[in-house]
């Protein structure tokens, strides 16, 4: 009989592989973003079409994640770990032998690209049934570092082209999705006596719709997670307009702030197995107020910008964590899967708007002062929902849950 204890091997190993693949399908999902500066120069591109081309698969990613969601619920991350992976292989391949000729060829290679970024709702479902209530918050957490891998795309993509061609990162790319798409149909099993989701897809996402912790988890990621996304795309731009760092000193310090995130989200789900999901994220939006209300008066960069920053990026990696700690304590187990779809959506949805408020601001204000504050302002009001509502919620889904 499989292991399910905590010192069993099986359910490390399911959650490694887990992690392995969300970090190799992001690493594709973010394959366009580096080389959006290549294709605006070699294609004529306007700042709009840019803008539009490294957009396209964020948001079928996010989008996507709601189908595939239910769809896992359904079926299992066994087969949708596997699936996801080989079937995004086909829009690399294209993008890297056959895309990179026309601005409406990326754009279909790109719509297409968005599937790998439709993954991360195949693992938080995959990871929950395979460890005790106890664990989860920490085992979903360590999952989401895999969303470090767009800074393997952000690290290697452009150097890979100068020393090697434009397919080469594409030609990579496609085989380790390839290798990983062959390992996880031999190696991963869905956790014995998971909860198989039987309604069919439609009714089950009604049902989802209808549960109170559907939407306010929806809240709460599309703060936290859309906060890190939203500083991951335009903390480079606030850096070098703001404080005129130059581009190389602004992209080193925006991937501290990215590395800070990734390695506090399996934290955020480690402290929410021990004190509960709540405090965390009650926490975490307290230090995002202060912090963000701190920078919205634009302080000098060192010492008290810098700290400001990082101390938001650890606050937004342990919130997003927590997120998933409270879905997986709260979420009915046939619908964790269609939960973290919509939540996902939500999340990566969430980082679009803060970027486009920022760059408004700016350029009619002169200054990144009054976004800052908008963002303190949110961060207070989900901390009032999180310690009212959700808090209520939570204790009540809590006691009514089976023990074990």
């Amino acid at each position: 009989m499989t292991n399910l204890s905590p010192t069993g091997r099986r359910p490390a190993v399911m959650l490694a592989l887990a992690t392995l693949g969300f970090a190799v399908n992001f690493w594709a999902w973010a394959l366009l973003s580096p080389l959006g500066p290549r294709f605006k120069e070699s294609l004529g591109l306007s700042a709009a079409q840019q803008a539009l081309l490294v957009a396209v698969p964020v948001i079928v990613g996010s989008l996507g994640r709601i189908p595939v969601g239910a769809l896992t619920d359904r079926f299992g991350g066994r087969v949708m770990f596997p699936l996801i992976s080989a079937v995004t292989i086909v829009p690399v391949l294209f993008i890297g032998v056959a895309g990179q000729t026309s601005f409406a060829a990326l754009l279909a290679g790109g719509f297409f690209l968005g599937i790998g970024g439709t993954v991360f709702a195949v693992g938080v479902p995959f990871v929950n049934a395979w460890f005790p209530p106890h664990r989860r918050g920490f085992a979903v957490g360590v999952f989401g570092a895999g969303m470090g891998g767009t800074a393997i795309s952000a690290l290697t993509t452009v150097s890979l082209v100068r020393t090697g061609g434009a397919a080469t990162p594409f030609l990579i790319t496609a085989a380790v999705l390839a290798c990983y798409a062959a390992v996880a149909w031999l190696v991963l099993r869905d956790a014995p006596g998971r909860t198989v989701a039987t309604e069919p897809l439609a009714a089950r996402m009604a049902a989802t719709l209808r549960l109170p912790i559907t939407w306010q988890a929806c809240v709460l990621y599309a703060v936290a997670f859309g906060g890190y996304v939203a500083f991951s795309v335009y903390l480079p731009a606030y850096l070098q307009t703001g404080y005129g760092l130059e581009q190389a000193d602004a992209a080193n310090r925006m991937a501290g702030f990215v590395v800070l995130a990734v390695l506090l989200r399996p934290i955020g789900g480690w402290l929410s197995d021990r004190v509960g999901p709540v405090p965390v994220l009650a926490g975490g939006f307290a230090v995002i107020a202060v912090m963000a209300g701190v920078q919205a008066l634009t302080p000098g960069l060192m010492p008290l910008g810098t700290i400001a920053f990082l101390t938001m990026a650890a606050a937004l990696g342990a919130g997003s964590g927590a997120t998933f700690a409270l879905v997986a304590q709260v979420a009915p187990a046939d619908k964790v899967g269609s939960v973290t779809g919509l939540v996902g959506a939500a999340g990566g949805l969430g980082g679009f708007v803060p970027p486009l408020l920022m760059g408004f601001v700016y350029g009619e204000l002169g200054s990144y002062g009054l976004g800052l504050a908008l963002l303190a302002v949110t961060a207070v009001i989900t901390l009032a929902l999180t310690v009212t509502v959700i808090r209520t919620a939570a204790t009540r889904r809590t006691a009514e849950l089976p023990v074990g």
